[in-house]
């Protein structure tokens, strides 16, 4: 036999390897294929019932090579046992949000915790080094959501707020998509100031009832499976009742702001892109209301009216309290025409001539996309801050029964100490921004 050196057969062997080692395709990545290095691992917090929903995106995500679900969290041992049995093996279940943002691994936190919570783990998710998909409102109060705009913008991360009709399908309740109503507006077909009604007779619930707190509920043993006092967090303790925390906690002002804060990016966000109002805020706010406010729970409301400094209008009418002005009124009008449900206009010559407009200016919808070439989603921490004031600025005016006055620029109330302490109310110790 002829003798090599141990230097010529190890070369040999390399030499060999390159030839006939065959990677797997998806490792090489290339058109059609993702790599390991590229696969998303996203993290859930808060596994209820809107929980499910990005549970489900996640593995849909996943299904295209995209996305992994890496990991759940919930302080409801409950959800959280019924959302792992969903996930795929490896995916690790956590009690505190803490230890999954320590997780260097975790590329995108969703956060879809009760509205008290989203302030807290944006801020940090950021501060982590991560990209965040909070579920709307964006947070409970004005003051908070800028410091979560101020620590995505510091960090340099992507946030995305889970309302999109700004971005996708149809304007929510008015029966058409928002591009040609984009259109009617910015070309000032309708004329300016313009006024928008936004109400269940133009097709918009804003499900006031349904998202009314209880008064009076004597306190109840707090189940085995939930720790309520981190479920409370930042919120100021109160006893146990069943209707305060999961499906239903949306009726207590500690925790979000009824039904018009749940409704209301939905139904609002699309209002402040269409109007161009993604930099400033109403500077006036009015609300019709039963007087007094409860301190606790959410009530009835009747109607709201944000005023712009230019003179655009848009008024909130609940159709469940006090006098349903806006029935067989448009859904928005200015000096030069009006905008019916299903974009009937008047004068109907109008809905002809946004055909031969130029479209908008197109905004980024893929947040997957957003993530990694790290381009600004379409509704961001910014416009959707502007947003989400919208609906505080019409819960403060419910709250205080007063008109206000806003600064637009320093986003606070002018000479009204009251109203101000909503901006920024103390959270309980030990958690605070």
């Amino acid at each position: 036999m002829k003798t090599i050196s141990r230097r010529t057969f190890l070369r040999g062997a390399a030499a060999g390897a390159a030839s006939f080692f065959i990677l797997p395709r998806h490792v090489l990545g290339g058109p059609g294929y993702t790599p390991p290095s590229e696969v998303l691992n996203h993290a859930v917090i808060g596994c209820g019932g809107m929980g499910q929903g990005h549970i489900g995106y996640v593995l849909d995500e996943a299904k295209r090579g995209l996305s992994r679900l890496a990991a759940l969290c919930d302080v409801d041992r409950d959800h959280l046992a019924r959302s792992l049995k969903k996930a795929p093996p490896d995916c690790k279940g956590y009690h505190d949000f803490r230890e999954v943002l320590a997780r260097e691994d975790i590329d995108v936190v969703h956060i879809v915790t009760p509205p008290h919570w989203h302030a807290l783990m944006a801020v940090a998710a950021a501060e982590a080094g991560k990209d965040i998909f909070c579920e709307k409102p964006m947070t409970r109060t004005i003051g908070e959501a800028r410091k979560v705009a101020e620590a995505v913008q510091r960090n340099g991360r992507i946030f995305r707020l889970n309302t999109w009709f700004r971005l996708y399908g149809n304007f929510y309740g008015l029966g058409c998509p928002v591009k040609p109503v984009k259109k009617l507006v910015e070309n000032g077909l309708l004329g300016w100031p313009v006024t928008v009604r936004v109400s269940r007779h133009t097709g918009f619930n804003w499900k006031a009832g349904m998202w009314c707190g209880k008064i009076g509920v004597p306190p109840e043993p707090v189940p085995e499976a939930l720790d309520y006092d981190f479920w409370l967090g930042p919120a100021p303790y109160k006893p146990y009742f069943r209707h305060r925390t999961h499906k239903s906690f949306r009726g207590y002002w500690d925790y979000d702001g009824g039904g018009l804060a749940d409704m209301g990016q939905h139904y609002l966000d699309p209002v402040q892109y269409v109007l161009g109002k993604d930099g400033e805020s109403p500077v006036r706010v009015e609300a019709e209301a039963p007087w007094p406010p409860h301190p606790d729970a959410v009530l009835l409301w009747g109607r709201v009216e944000l005023t712009y400094r230019d003179g655009c209008r848009i008024i909130l009418e609940s159709c469940e309290w006090g006098e349903e002005e806006t029935k067989g009124k448009p859904y928005m009008e200015g000096p030069e025409g009006k905008l019916y449900r299903g974009f009937k206009t008047d004068p109907p010559s109008l809905a002809e001539k946004v055909k031969e407009l130029p479209d908008p200016e197109p905004q980024l919808a893929d947040f997957d996309r957003a993530v990694r070439t790290r381009r600004k989603f379409g509704l961001n921490e910014e416009n959707g801050h502007r947003s989400n004031l919208l609906v505080h600025l019409a819960n403060a005016a419910i709250r205080t029964g007063r008109v206000l006055r806003f600064d637009s620029e320093t986003e606070r109330f002018i000479d009204d100490p009251g109203a101000d302490r909503l901006v920024d109310p103390p959270m309980r110790a030990p958690w605070t921004l």
